[in-house]
């Protein structure tokens, strides 16, 4: 089972990527550009297709993909954080005829290059509502789980963590009724757990310290009933335009605590980080996968939406730039621009991955 979670893990994520780069790929044939390759994962290569102007290549590394679109860094072939390693540099423009340079990236009017650079982010958020809206229309087995436990309390000493799924209940009043009519009483409380169900004997208290409870646990209900298709399409647009909201909170925080406080919280985890907490997502069940991978692929949209170098905000404020100055921005410039900022990600993933990797010993 653990196997099969990890390989529907790695698909949903390499999905959200795919997703992303699928977003700029069709806007840029829908305009008539030129794409010179479509990659699923990335190199080295396995194999590869021509069809058409356009390579569809199929790479080893099974974490998403990418895409390159012909005059995109107006021939400045520099490394590209969402697609492959291009083979050429060049700081001079192509030469090349009218025609040809009518299919290329950087002769477009800078609303074309703004629609190709923020499909990719417009994508993910498609991807996320889908994502949530079939949770909906599905439906979630309903839960009761155990979201924390107080210290010294009954169910603390017994062994109770947080993230339990207590066995046999529903709701959070029906298991408070069971626990209050058994007062100073020993019961058996049945967890799940990694799969597994354990039984913990315990009594409650009859005088609990203020807003504790008898057992001194703090419950949650989880789960929700099926909908039905136009209700699970509304409400998942919904639940994605306030993840959008919280998450865009969210990264604002992170941001003012990396730049003001120079420290990256405790709670911010890395690639390695997202694969353990998807993996453990999924052994709760694929409805929960299926919402975390849907909130995944809205922080992905989020994130590219920074105006940072080497991101799609980036990508789009230099164009946003480049349209109020009236001329392009020298390729030399660019390059420099958008490798300083690929390189600082770099670090940022290098450093999270580190913490991750760290933590699992």
């Amino acid at each position: 089972m653990t196997a099969l979670i990890i390989i529907l893990v790695i698909i949903g994520l390499s999905l959200l990527i795919l997703g992303h780069e699928a977003g700029h790929f069709f806007v840029a044939k829908l305009f008539g550009l030129k794409v010179d390759e479509f990659g699923i994962g990335f190199p080295p290569r396995i194999t590869a297709k021509k069809i058409g102007e356009t390579e569809y290549s199929i790479n080893w590394l099974p974490f998403g993909g990418f895409v390159r679109i012909s005059g995109e860094r107006g021939e400045l072939e520099i490394i590209d954080p969402e697609g492959g390693a291009p083979e050429a540099a060049s700081t001079a423009p192509p030469q090349a005829t009218d025609a040809d340079n009518a299919h290329l990236f950087y002769t477009q009017p800078a609303w074309k290059k703004s629609l190709i650079v923020l499909a990719g982010v417009f994508m993910n958020f498609i991807l996320g509502w889908l994502f949530i809206a079939i949770v909906f229309m599905v439906g979630v087995p309903q839960t009761l789980v155990i979201s924390g436990t107080q210290a010294g309390s009954p169910a603390a000493a017994a062994g109770i963590q947080a993230g339990d799924v207590v066995k046999g209940y529903t709701d959070a009043q029906s298991f408070i009724n069971y626990i209050d009519a058994n007062k100073g009483q020993q019961v058996i409380v049945t967890v799940i757990r990694n799969d597994k169900d354990i039984s913990y004997a315990m009594t409650p208290r009859v005088n609990a310290p203020a807003d504790q409870g008898a057992l001194g646990v703090a419950l949650e209900e989880g789960g929700a009933a099926r909908e039905n298709f136009f209700k699970a399409i509304w409400d998942g647009l919904q639940d994605a335009a306030i993840i959008s909201w919280l998450t865009l909170q969210a990264f604002y925080e992170l941001l003012k605590q990396i730049f003001v406080h120079a420290s990256i919280p405790a709670d911010i985890v890395g690639p390695v980080g997202i694969f353990g907490i998807a993996e453990e997502t999924g052994h709760i069940g694929l409805t929960y996968l299926l919402q975390f991978l849907g909130i995944i692929s809205i922080n992905l949209m989020i994130v590219n939406c920074i105006p940072f170098p080497a991101l799609d905000g980036g990508r789009f404020l230099v164009v946003l730039f480049e349209k109020i100055k009236g001329s392009p921005l020298p390729y030399k410039v660019e390059a420099w621009i958008n490798g300083v900022g690929f390189a600082l990600l770099l670090l940022l993933m290098v450093v999270l991955t580190v913490r991750d990797v760290s933590g699992l010993f």
